[in-house]
């Protein structure tokens, strides 16, 4: 007898949850994903925070398709000049302050957390890494060591020594990076703990004593970069400036890529004593970093992080219920908190019912999740609200 592909599906597919949605997918184009019977679902999570451009967009299959056709992989990355990733460097340092300057490309976000740990404890000589309660940098065992929520982590024990994890917005706290610390790894505006904006000049507090203690200050941009809280990268609100800056998610346009950007004489690390002190065979990918080059260019040219700010108005204007206990919004990035998980859980539910696509946070199971892609438009931005809303009066 024949399986059909649910059956494959769960017989073959690691699954990471008790539950999976499968919806089995057919096509995705612009903010709809389409599945195998013919109905379309509106997107407001971009595979979390991955598709800003939104799905299949002409601008990027094209720049696949234009790269594909000259070659997708040479030689471990490093070595050769390429030029998509010369045109991307180029472009993507133009945006940036001067200090970032140096791009070091990996296949992830969780790969970008790995590579800037051993950068920093390689320029700097020290072995303490520093984070944040609830603060999410990746699931590899690196990353994992510096993940801010021990229930995720205990298993897995032991993890990497030399680690601490303090409280965000505590100033209290900044005492504990000293001139033992190597770096201090923070998500300038933080999603997976239900998204959580500094206050009182936290960051700059943060930076300063970065700067006092010879540490090394590493903004994890992986979700939040690209436009998705309203500036190309979050923080440029803040007035600082990383000495590492963590991208991924949003950088390839639906192609793996991540990367972490430094100076110069920091990066240099890894060229001498040991040479070869960090390594990726699929980093630097000519065709996800072609992607990448046009996701960037459709961003910065049609402003799209402008965009973010016109969908963080709308969201703090229409949500409104009875049952929505608080609304946290920066940009495309929103936190719907309810009062349990249960109540989150089956609105998200009834929301997948009726064409959304919505989801949680790790680290907050009680909010739901709304990252639609920049492109969308007012129309359809609305007719998701009232999908949500509508979903809220009919909970039983």
């Amino acid at each position: 007898m024949q399986i059909n592909n649910r059956e494959l599906f769960l017989k073959h597919i690691a699954q990471t949850s008790p539950s999976p949605m499968m919806l089995e997918i057919e096509r995705a184009e612009g903010v709809y994903i389409y599945d195998t019977a013919g109905n379309k679902h509106l997107d407001f999570i971009s595979g979390i925070s991955v598709s800003s451009v939104g799905h299949a967009h002409p601008n990027v299959i094209k720049a696949i398709e234009a790269q594909i056709r000259k070659y997708a992989h040479i030689m471990v990355y490093g070595e050769t000049i390429q030029a998509p990733i010369l045109n991307y460097a180029q472009l993507l340092t133009s945006y940036l302050p001067s200090n970032l300057n140096t791009i070091y490309f990996v296949n992830s976000g969780s790969e970008a957390t790995e590579g800037a740990m051993k950068l920093a404890k390689g320029y700097t000589s020290r072995s303490e890494i520093i984070s944040f309660e609830n603060a999410y940098h990746g699931s590899t065992q690196g990353a994992l060591s510096i993940m801010g929520n021990e229930k995720l982590k205990t298993k897995y024990r032991p993890l990497l020594p030399d680690t601490r994890v303090i409280t965000f917005n505590n100033e209290a706290h900044l005492s504990y990076i000293t001139e033992k610390t190597a770096a201090v790894f923070v998500e300038p505006i933080r999603a997976e703990c239900g998204i959580q904006i500094p206050n009182n000049n936290y960051l700059k507090k943060l930076q300063q004593r970065c700067k006092d203690t010879g540490t090394l200050l590493v903004c994890d941009e992986i979700q939040t970069g690209f436009g998705r809280t309203g500036t190309l990268f979050a923080f440029e609100q803040f007035d600082i400036v990383p000495d590492i800056l963590l991208l991924g998610k949003a950088m390839g346009g639906g192609l793996p890529i991540g990367a972490f950007i430094s100076d110069r004489k920091i990066m240099q690390t890894f060229s001498e004593n040991p040479p070869l002190g960090h390594m990726t065979t699929f980093g630097g990918n000519a065709v996800s970093v072609a992607s990448a080059l046009a996701v960037l260019q459709t961003i910065t040219q049609h402003r799209l992080f402008e965009r973010a700010i016109i969908i963080e108005k709308i969201l703090k204007e229409q949500l409104h219920h009875p049952k929505i206990k608080e609304v946290r919004v920066k940009g495309a990035l929103c936190a719907i908190e309810f009062e349990s998980t249960e109540i989150n859980m089956r609105t998200i539910e009834l929301c997948w019912k009726n064409g959304l696509i919505v989801d949680w946070f790790l680290f907050a199971d009680n909010c739901m999740r709304i990252a639609p892609p920049l492109v969308i438009s007012e129309e359809e931005l609305q007719r998701g609200i009232n999908i949500i809303l509508n979903a809220l009066s009919n909970l039983k």
